[in-house]
């Protein structure tokens, strides 16, 4: 029955090679299932309730992914578009995390009428490629300098803004972590990052018990880094509905709905072309298979993202871990969906892993959204200049749309005044204006 339903034998594969390459998608992007609840929790989200909001749409956005577009493709809370929700949204600009998720389901409604009435290559055409790389590779810079702040690596400094943290118990737990996880990563060993979080966990146990301190770091103030809470526990359903609908849509707050709509969409559009091209699992015409389909879920998604209580969730470029392995068809997905399940129930085993044990996980994946920077044209300086300006921004401001906004601004500013305005579509002029409200907004 699932060979004749995904077509496995038809695309050269077979029921077992589909299930081991959906073992080895999950294995690879497992790792959200404690960072995405952990940056949340910085938020003010329940850690507990977040894990569940994180299993349930990856159960879902996969498995949907899997039945209906039928691509090898897990969907799971993006990375990226998370550190937008805690860093910027609720600890930069004050808004309750809520009302956050409120944005989060209405930037999910515009991002489905656009795959639903299949807009991409007008919104694709709209902005500049160069920028669409630099932002990506900014909000991956973003992404390792939270890692960092988070390992107490980077701290404070009244003279020099920045500092190198205090070499604390903590800090040389975090920098063994980091080391074993960059070692293991470098030799594609499968499920890197998640063998990382749990070596470094492993190796932070002892501090405050045998050696150290965690005082006023943990969130209950222990002694302790690594505190046990039990192994099991229900699932916590109470961010289910807690989204501020009405409050999300104040004129203040349209900008940060944008942001999210840009973030997701070109995130899952990019993913889609990258891994297709590279399984090789593209249609007679040349394009990435089922792309009309495959955004369609990815869209609605993100569009239950926020009533279920989480970051919107993308499609995932670990999924081609499983297409390495041969994985062809949407079985594959609808396996990893449904390995998310078990852990719905391990909310206190999990939360045992400190904010260090993620922190090389963050600093990782870092690495690997900066790819794109190798499509930026540096030579041409009308179009590196936008974007070191978008890319640089993102972390330095810790505020994504401030990068976006100043790369859109700069971007039509160097295009004219290099007499260049013809290259600037009509689109892009529509974003610098509203480029230059948002300034005047924050």
């Amino acid at each position: 029955m699932l060979d004749r339903y995904f077509s496995i034998a038809a695309a050269g594969s077979s029921v077992r090679r589909e299930i081991l390459a959906g073992i080895a998608t999950f294995l690879a992007a497992m790792y959200i299932i404690v960072v995405n609840p952990s940056i949340l929790s910085s938020a003010g989200v329940p850690f507990s309730g977040a894990l569940t909001a994180t299993v349930l749409i990856s159960f879902f956005g996969s498995t949907m992914m899997g039945f209906y577009a039928r691509n090898p493709v897990l969907v799971a809370p993006g990375m990226g578009i998370n550190a937008l929700f805690t860093y910027t949204m609720v600890m930069g600009a004050g808004l309750p995390w809520e009302t956050a998720l409120g944005c989060v389901f209405w930037a999910g409604v515009l991002f489905a009428i656009l795959a639903i009435f299949n807009a991409r290559q007008y919104v694709i055409d709209a902005i500049p490629a160069q920028l669409r790389h630099a932002i990506a590779c900014g909000i991956g810079l973003f992404i390792t300098v939270i890692g960092l702040v988070n390992a107490g690596f980077l701290v404070g400094n009244p003279d020099t803004v920045v500092g190198l943290g205090e070499m604390t118990p903590m800090l040389v737990t975090f920098l063994i972590g980091l080391g074993i996880t960059a070692i293991l990563v470098a030799r594609q060993q499968q499920g890197a990052l998640i063998i990382g979080i749990i070596l470094t966990t492993l190796l932070a146990t002892p501090v405050g018990r045998w050696w150290g301190d965690a005082s006023g770091v943990t969130p209950d103030q222990a002694a302790t880094l690594v505190n046990y809470h039990g192994l099991v526990a229900w699932p916590d359903f109470s961010l289910i509905g807690r989204l501020d609908l009405m409050g999300a849509l104040k004129v203040a707050y349209w900008p940060f709905i944008f942001v999210i709509l840009f973030t997701a969409f070109f995130d899952a559009l990019s993913t889609f072309m990258g891994i297709c091209q590279a399984g090789n699992l593209l249609d007679e015409q040349g394009e990435p298979r089922n792309i009309r389909q495959s955004m369609v879920i990815d869209s609605l998604s993100a569009l239950i993202s926020g009533p279920l209580g989480t970051s919107p969730a993308s499609a995932y470029v670990e999924s081609a871990a499983g297409i390495s392995q041969g994985g062809r068809t949407g079985l594959v997905a609808v396996v990893c969906g449904v390995l998310f399940l078990p852990f719905l129930f391990l909310s206190p085993l999990l939360s045992l892993v400190p904010s260090i044990a993620t922190s090389p996980a963050l600093i990782m994946v870092g690495v690997f959204m900066l790819a794109p920077i190798r499509n930026i044209h540096w030579d041409r300086l009308d179009d590196a200049i936008p974007a070191f300006v978008a890319m640089i921004l993102i972390p330095l401001t810790y505020s994504i749309t401030h990068g976006v906004v100043f790369g859109f601004l700069s971007f039509v500013a160097v295009k004219v005044g290099v007499g260049k305005a013809r290259e600037v579509r009509p689109a892009m002029w529509v974003l610098f204006v509203l480029s230059i409200l948002l300034l005047f907004q924050y």
